[in-house]
């Protein structure tokens, strides 16, 4: 039932921010295409509270419950920007907004984009580690709750693997060819 959830919870996602956007820049109808995108955190208050419902009714934890802590702190962490990210180019496309920015490719600017969105990832993963950490005290000690401690351990590795990267940018910056060429003819 939690997988279910799970699924619907990320298409429901995906219908309300077109439904949003699509309230908002083909028809005109801007405050309800907003109203429509206010809706998508209700979509993890559920998630949130049916599986605090299973587990409170004798449910023993497993991946799947971990998977909703995962699911909802990655929503937390990431929907935003995905938001963001995916009204950018529909503005584009549908109501003549500028461009979508690209992000930087070289240098000190690539280095801070790559740690903006490593903050965004290590939020996510902090979120679910907490969650995670709620659900596993909620069942107590005795409640089995090994299959909690393994997504927790994943999300470590996932903000690990996110400051690697980052700092790869930071310590390694990729160098802009095009400057490089202007520098040589001199």
């Amino acid at each position: 039932m939690i997988v279910t959830l799970i699924v619907l919870c990320e298409a429901a996602f995906w219908v309300l921010l077109a439904v949003g956007l699509g309230l908002r820049y083909v028809a005109r109808m801007p405050r309800l295409g907003a109203a429509a995108l206010l809706c998508e955190p209700l979509l993890e208050v559920v998630l949130l509270v049916v599986t605090a419902v299973d587990l409170r009714n004798g449910a023993a934890p497993d991946w799947k419950h971990g998977l909703a802590a995962v699911y909802i702190g990655f929503t937390v962490g990431l929907g935003h920007s995905t938001v963001t990210w995916v009204d950018a180019r529909v503005a584009h496309r549908f109501a003549g907004g500028p461009p979508p920015v690209r992000p930087p490719k070289y240098g000190r600017a690539r280095a801070v984009h790559e740690w903006r969105t490593a903050g965004r990832w290590i939020l996510a993963c902090v979120t679910a580690l907490a969650l995670l950490e709620a659900a596993a005290r909620y069942v107590g000690a005795d409640g089995g709750t090994g299959s909690l401690r393994m997504w927790q351990q994943k999300m470590l590795w996932v903000i690990g693997v996110n400051l690697v990267i980052a700092g790869s940018y930071t310590l390694f910056p990729k160098r802009d060819p095009g400057k490089d060429r202007v520098g040589a003819g001199r």
